[in-house]
């Protein structure tokens, strides 16, 4: 089946479209930002692939110069039993992707939460706020470079 994913998006995309590793029967596919939206949709409406659960999207920070920032999702199809992982790379100056919302409406929460913990903006999100931390707060606590023990006096903490 994961053949037949990379040829069917390779033929349809473009070979240079999509990058694809295969590690212990799982497949990745690194897709670039413009195309996501795109693949989603077509993974999800392909009578043979039907991924029509998004289990998961996440964020992560590779804490590199080039492509640091990237949105993790992670599809499955109900009626085949089968997942793969979509990876999509944005730097650290601007990190926009566009929402999938549109796609799976659950894509609401997870990258609500993703641009609060990593600070990835997704345009066109029809409610993009922070789901944990307070409006106010200026940074995002799973980058990296946050110090492990926060920033003092960031946050009013409860007194013991």
């Amino acid at each position: 089946m994961n053949a037949r994913i990379v040829e069917a998006l390779k033929t349809r995309f473009g070979e240079k479209a999509i990058e694809a590793s295969e590690f212990r029967g799982e497949l990745t596919l690194v897709v670039p930002g413009e195309s996501i939206v795109e693949v989603c949709r077509f993974l999800r409406d392909d009578p043979v692939f039907k991924f029509d659960f998004l289990a998961d999207l996440s964020g992560l920070d590779m804490f590199t110069p080039a492509k640091r920032f990237a949105a993790v999702y992670n599809l499955y199809s109900l009626s085949n039993k089968h997942r793969i992982r979509l990876k999509v790379f944005t730097e650290e100056e601007d990190p926009k992707l566009p929402t999938v919302t549109g796609v799976w409406g659950t894509a609401n929460w997870h990258e609500r939460e993703t641009y609060d913990m990593f600070g990835i903006v997704f345009e066109g999100h029809p409610d993009l706020r922070r789901v944990y931390m307070p409006d106010e707060f200026e940074h995002h606590p799973l980058r990296k470079d946050f110090p492990l023990m926060g920033i003092p006096g960031s946050l009013p903490l409860p007194k013991k």
